[in-house]
């Protein structure tokens, strides 16, 4: 599973010893690309735990990656359902629902999915254990309906990289989000880290030492999580 486009937050209930962590409910997906002309779109969640149940909670933000202002009011979508308990081997579908508010129609708009998976307490378990709840954050698009098809898969090729000082500037022509999966100007890689590019943006990242100019090569995540071919043109 590709991690790139998921953010992971560890929040300690207790402080003290014995340390418990639970990792087991996993998303099929890392990205959510929510259709304009549907009402809900959803996602499967699954516990890979051979022992235990979860709490699973989850809802939609506008914050960004880390995710420190969780407030969800602003927010035209809800989930469905928001809590629920995820037996050992289980799978259950979160359904994502469109409920107001005029979002742009001519570009890609960028929400976030949090889901917070609550581990079970032991019945045995000493008064001083410690528990951990694993928060994922995954990227969710919404894509109006005019953007839709070929052109949504193509359009990552319309990119452009020129120099800038000692920066790489990249202009997105394009309505669409791209995060990078491979990004290298002749034969050095420029670190992209969780850069997002956004729809008719310009974004600048550092060249690597001593890179004057060159071909550039490029890949970008994909709806689904991997990665595209790659693209390449000359640095301007």
């Amino acid at each position: 599973m590709n991690l790139y486009s998921s953010s992971y937050l560890i929040v300690l209930f207790l402080l003290i010893s014995p340390l418990r962590v639970q990792a087991a409910i996993v998303p099929q997906s890392t990205r959510i690309i929510y259709p304009g002309d549907k009402r809900e779109t959803a996602l499967m969640v699954s516990n890979t735990d051979k022992n235990d149940p979860f709490l699973v909670q989850s809802w939609v933000d506008n914050n960004g990656p880390d995710g420190t202002d969780e407030s969800s009011a602003s927010v035209p979508f809800i989930v469905a359902p928001p809590v629920f308990r995820l037996n050992v081997g289980e799978d259950n579908s979160i359904r994502i629902i469109r409920t107001a508010g005029s979002l742009p129609k001519d570009r890609e708009s960028l929400f976030w999915l949090n889901i917070k998976a609550i581990p079970k307490i032991p019945d045995n378990a000493p008064a001083n254990s410690q528990q951990i709840t694993v928060k994922s954050r995954l990227k969710l698009f919404y894509r109006p309906q005019a953007l839709g098809g070929a052109k949504a898969r193509k359009a990552y090729q319309q990119l452009l990289f020129s120099r800038a000082g000692d920066q790489l500037r990249i202009t997105n022509p394009t309505p669409y989000y791209f995060t990078f999966f491979q990004l290298s100007v002749g034969s050095a890689n420029v670190e992209t880290g969780y850069t997002l590019i956004a729809p008719l943006g310009k974004t600048d990242i550092p060249l690597p030492n001593g890179t004057q100019t060159g071909e550039v090569s490029w890949r970008v995540i994909n709806d689904y999580g991997g990665a595209s071919a790659q693209q390449k043109a000359q640095l301007r």
